[in-house]
């Protein structure tokens, strides 16, 4: 028989399945990495009983509780949780705080035969843990970040690295206003708690862990405060490429790779032409009415050769104009605070070479 555990560490870094009993509601809110959410209550059934504890009592409360929990709801919350003990024997369950909610589905299981151990303490307890790390982590790592304009490959060079922190891949999204990827970004809480468990696993061994310079927003998602003042100190490695090489880097991305995405419409190029229209408007503002119309209607000519040619390298000398009268200026800028030390600069290739030689001599 396995005990219950609040060996939250373990749990992050042997990657153990867990099984959530909280409210879908809850779930949706924030929750691990390697959590499925198989609720004791669902989300209108949680509200009745927490109703009812406000104005009754605890023991009201339960009562309730086995009134709501009915013959056929205890036999699907059963299959449910047998189902995922059966592809996952060695995992735990929790649910807020490690009560009530977590003692009834193991009361439950035992009733059936099947002894299944609990996180003591909850989601509640392993979220702070997870903050906690996240806060000594950030300061304790030896961060590197690898800095340059827009389209010098730093995504490619951190995703290439052994040690990185990849911020983009955790956040699903590229960064910029063109930065979505098309798929739903993870909540808040769900960014952070999977930030704080891959420095936790990077903390495992030694040697710089390289991240890649972002801003305080990756999309929706922010990067934690904390976090973000220890890679502005942080030394830094910077990606030169000349301006071109950049643009036909972006065009392959933005362009090229991300039409496949739209498959599923009856006119992918179409679909992608109106995507990358509705991106540059979010920067509208910031580049100034004449500016924006020059650069929207040269990008309404590229679109509309993409869907007669497929040729993606009409998109090259729009991108550059971006680059140059936009992104790079607002880039220099941030440039100019930073004081940290500069480890090494080059072009792309010179910088991963350097990469894969500071990582093994940490190794």
């Amino acid at each position: 028989m396995r005990h219950n555990t609040a060996n939250y560490r373990g749990l992050f870094l042997n990657d153990i399945p867990l099984l959530d009993v909280r409210a879908p509601v809850e779930f949706q809110r924030g929750a691990f990495p390697c959590a499925e959410n198989h609720p004791l209550l669902d989300d209108q059934q949680r509200e009745l009983i927490g109703t009812e504890y406000k104005q009754q009592g605890q023991q009201a409360a339960i009562d309730l509780g086995w009134k709501l929990a009915t013959p056929e709801v205890v036999e699907q919350r059963l299959q449910n949780w047998t189902a995922f003990i059966h592809r996952h024997p060695q995992g735990y369950l929790y649910c807020f705080r490690g009560g009530l909610r977590s003692r009834t589905t193991q009361k439950l299981l035992r009733e059936m035969g099947s002894d299944y151990p609990l996180i003591e303490g909850g989601y509640k307890a392993v979220r702070t843990y997870l903050l906690n790390e996240l806060d000594n982590l950030s300061q304790k790592l030896p961060l590197v970040v690898i800095a340059g304009h827009t389209g010098s490959g730093k995504t490619e060079l951190i995703q290439g690295s052994k040690r990185a922190l990849d911020l983009e891949g955790i956040a699903r999204h590229r960064g910029s206003s063109f930065g979505s990827i098309g798929c739903e970004q993870p909540s808040q809480i769900d960014f952070e708690n999977q930030v704080s468990i891959d420095l936790l696993k990077l903390s495992q061994a030694a040697g710089p862990v390289f991240i890649e310079d972002e801003s305080r927003l990756i999309g929706r998602c922010a990067l934690p405060p904390i976090l973000q003042s220890a890679m502005k100190k942080a030394p830094r490695v910077l990606v030169e490429e000349p301006l071109e090489q950049r643009a036909r880097r972006i065009v392959c991305s933005y362009v090229s790779e991300s039409l496949p995405r739209f498959k599923a419409t009856e006119k992918p190029a179409v679909a992608l032409g109106e995507d990358l229209r509705n991106s540059l408007s979010k920067i509208r503002k910031r580049l100034g009415g004449l500016r924006y119309q020059m650069l929207d209607a040269q990008l309404a000519d590229a679109n509309r050769e993409l869907q007669h040619s497929g040729n993606s390298e009409i998109y090259i000398p729009l991108v550059m104009t971006l680059l140059r009268e936009y992104y790079d200026g607002s880039y220099n800028y941030l440039m100019e605070k930073r004081d940290s030390t500069i480890l090494f600069r080059g072009s792309f290739s010179e910088v991963n070479e350097w990469l894969q030689q500071a990582s093994a001599t940490a190794s």
